[in-house]
């Protein structure tokens, strides 16, 4: 087990665990149709328990302008929003998180950039990341992908269970599994080792992503 450099941030690991159980990740290729604003209320009338966005395409100011929208849907319901990459963003609309990927700002320096109550996430593709994790200010490990997944093909090669289960057994940071996790598969992610399950197709594409929402929490409450 790695010892974990302290992060600034007032997030205690039990208040984010709790905060991160269900975490929808936003695409907005997947929503058929609906509007961004409704697929997320929906989901967190069903359960979800903080929301990334993540626009890999969208201008500044159309992004601004959605993360305002989602601050103000989920801040009244105490729901965080997480802004992918972006610290501008993070920083213009107030969100209580942010999450950073390989190739994203380094997380030393979003660290001086960001407001001490802001929490960070980073994604881990290698076992040597996870033990670097160790020494940088970070609040969570984004496991990804878990499974192969369509909605992100920029991916490293799937962890898998068996992969999962061996960063669990390196850190006591709270644990985010994301890529490929659908209702079928996701009790598996979570006896091997994830705090937190987080979906993108599972219910932005599904017929009704409030019922999607419930069924997943459902299961995350009964492990």
């Amino acid at each position: 087990m790695v010892s974990h450099t302290a992060s600034a941030t007032p997030w205690s690991s039990a208040r984010l665990r709790d905060a991160l159980r269900l975490y929808l990740v936003t695409d907005q290729s997947s929503l058929k149709g609906r509007t961004l604003i409704d697929v997320v209320q929906a989901a967190v009338q069903g359960g979800v328990t903080c929301v990334q966005l993540r626009e890999k395409h969208a201008n500044s100011r159309d992004f601004y302008a959605q993360a305002v929208a989602l601050m103000d849907l989920l801040k009244p319901l105490n729901v965080p929003l997480i802004i992918n990459d972006r610290i501008d963003i993070a920083l213009a609309c107030g969100a209580p998180g942010v999450h950073l990927g390989q190739s994203d700002l380094p997380v030393h320096a979003a660290r001086k950039l960001l407001p001490p109550e802001v929490f960070i996430g980073w994604s881990v593709e290698t076992m040597e990341e996870v033990a670097r994790s160790a020494t940088l200010p970070v609040d969570y490990l984004g496991v990804s992908p878990v499974f192969a997944t369509p909605t992100k093909t920029d991916t490293a090669t799937p962890w898998g269970l068996e992969g999962l289960q061996r960063i669990r057994a390196l850190t006591r940071l709270p644990l985010v599994a994301i890529g490929g996790i659908q209702f079928q598969n996701a009790m598996q992610v979570m006896q091997a080792g994830a705090d937190s399950l987080a979906v993108v197709s599972a219910i932005c594409s599904a017929d009704d992503p409030l019922a999607a929402s419930q069924q997943l929490r459902e299961l995350i409450d009964a492990h």
